[in-house]
């Protein structure tokens, strides 16, 4: 018998007790052969995370909620597949212990995963991040953002297809699709939630510019595809150490400059640098320089940055793109409207940032 235990009371099971405990004889005995405790320790809407344990060491288990969005379960498994390739390299991140897809087990696909320890940036109401002292202050917080690139570095070189990720995204004409990708989605939100849109400075520019400029050096490669410090872990001692990237729903085969891009973006200028930027979440006032963080990665990788900022403006049109979503729930009803503002804020700075950008590049 299993005993479950858990913060809220739920509505219908989300472990079934006897198939899981035989699931995880037969294919992960490394948990031990004890009693099973499910712990669940998060129950969002997009994903519930339980802690196992069975006398040997903690594991976590990830599966869709009991209500679960559209292609939860298709989430849940490539996730699994992203983690499970990356087990046996410098990668940072959770070792990936097994896989479910077969939902007579506990009702969902599910995977099982390592527990790592440390701990994560918070990204609290006010809109901004968070890290646990003493890494929020001198001398300790810029290690934080070199640990990161560490990690971004480490994935930049792994051979996608020696890890057996082929077929996992579609990297031929990567970045010929993305203008495509992110207007046609900011374009959905009319059908999604009756939004009738509104002025956007800067949009039309930017993706006409990014249309006209694509970089002719693709090189393909795994993308964390949310990469932040509330999406990391971080050792409990000093100095500042990655021990894992987590939540990689939005991975793929893609340009990892992309990720080097979305981090960056938020960071301070070189050439400007006592300007602190708008929205920065961070306090940037702390961090290296973009260009410094730049200038680490490219020498762990080899990677030629010279169309970086390319992918800096692509990465502001797309977070405009898909930020606006928040906009819409909040023009319907479905979000508070102090939320929408402050999400419209985002969404004008980032084409407001990015169309300054391309024009300063021709």
């Amino acid at each position: 018998m299993t005993m479950v235990t858990e913060e809220q009371p739920l509505q219908r099971p989300l472990i079934d007790e006897e198939r899981l405990t035989a699931w995880l004889d037969a294919h992960i005995p490394e948990l031990g052969d004890g009693r099973l405790t499910a712990t669940m320790i998060h129950g969002g809407t997009s994903n519930v995370i339980f802690a196992l344990d069975r006398g040997g060491p903690t594991m976590i288990l990830r599966r869709p909620p009991a209500v679960p969005p559209p292609g939860s379960a298709k989430s849940v498994l490539r996730e699994a597949r992203v983690l499970t390739a990356l087990n046996g390299t410098p990668v940072p991140h959770p070792h990936c212990h097994g896989a479910c897809e077969d939902e007579s087990v506990i009702g969902s696909a599910f995977y099982v995963m390592e527990r790592v320890p440390g701990w994560a940036a918070e990204l609290r109401a006010d809109g901004n991040i968070y890290n646990r002292p003493p890494f929020d202050t001198m001398p300790s917080e810029p290690g934080i953002a070199y640990a990161m690139i560490d990690g971004l570095v480490a994935l930049a070189n792994v051979d996608y297809r020696a890890v057996g990720l082929e077929g996992f995204g579609k990297p031929d004409n990567f970045l010929e699709r993305q203008v495509d990708r992110w207007s046609g989605q900011l374009e959905s939100y009319g059908a999604l939630y009756g939004y009738a849109g509104r002025a956007l400075p800067g949009y039309d520019y930017v993706r006409d510019w990014l249309r006209a400029n694509i970089p002719d050096d693709f090189h393909a490669g795994i993308m964390h595809g949310d990469v932040g410090t509330p999406n990391a872990l971080f050792a409990f001692d000093r100095p500042a150490r990655l021990t894992a990237l987590i939540d990689w729903e939005l991975s793929t085969i893609g340009d990892p400059l992309m990720d080097l891009a979305g981090f960056t973006n938020k960071m301070r200028d070189e050439e400007r640098p006592d300007e602190i930027p708008s929205h920065a979440l961070y306090n940037v006032a702390n961090f290296p320089t973009r260009q410094e963080l730049a200038r680490y990665y490219a020498a762990g990788t080899g990677r030629d940055l010279s169309h970086f900022d390319y992918y800096r403006a692509l990465q502001m049109f797309k977070g405009g793109c898909i930020l606006e979503y928040k906009v819409a729930q909040a023009a319907a009803g479905i979000l508070p409207e102090a939320t929408g503002t402050f999400f419209s804020g985002l969404v004008l700075s980032n084409f407001e940032k990015a169309e300054a950008l391309c024009r300063r590049l021709g």
